[in-house]
């Protein structure tokens, strides 16, 4: 996808190779802290014909997205077949860890007991969609995605 190429949506994020994706996320301005409910999909082998059947099956059987509660600085995770709400996270603005540039954060340190060594970034890269990276103790892992209801 070239530079001018604008995704609107995750399923588009899911065509994009490793190297596109980071580009989009160093070139996207972070945006607001959301608010609400986000459909998650996850970005496992990025550019790959596996993306899509991998990001369906994180979603049915693992992780389906993320209700951010902006005002307080938290969110949970909406994991497991049913939606459970779980896996707290602190969030804040911060330098991304990628590229050095002001972030959104998803924090896990000192919320999580399972999910204690994971830092999130994301950035608005679309009205209501957001892209993020995930760490593990520094370490990259994956990408995913949050698409927002339109607010109105």
């Amino acid at each position: 996808m070239s530079n001018a190429t604008i995704v609107t949506n995750a399923a588009e994020l899911l065509k994009l190779s490793q190297s596109e994706l980071d580009d989009l996320f160093k070139n996207s301005r972070t945006g607001p802290i959301p608010n609400g409910e986000g459909r998650g999909t996850a970005i496992i082998a990025p550019g790959t014909a596996f993306t899509p059947e991998i990001a369906s099956f994180v979603n049915l059987f693992a992780w389906q997205g993320k209700i951010f509660d902006a005002a307080n600085g938290v969110l949970k995770n909406l994991i497991l077949p049913f939606g459970l709400h779980a896996i707290i996270a602190k969030v804040y603005y911060e330098k991304s860890w990628l590229d050095q540039k002001e972030c959104i954060v998803l924090d896990y340190s000192q919320t999580s007991t399972i999910a204690h060594w994971v830092r999130d970034e994301i950035r608005e890269i679309a009205p209501g969609l957001y892209l993020g990276k995930v760490f593990w103790n520094h370490s990259r892992l994956i990408d995913f995605a949050l698409e927002f209801p339109p607010s109105g």
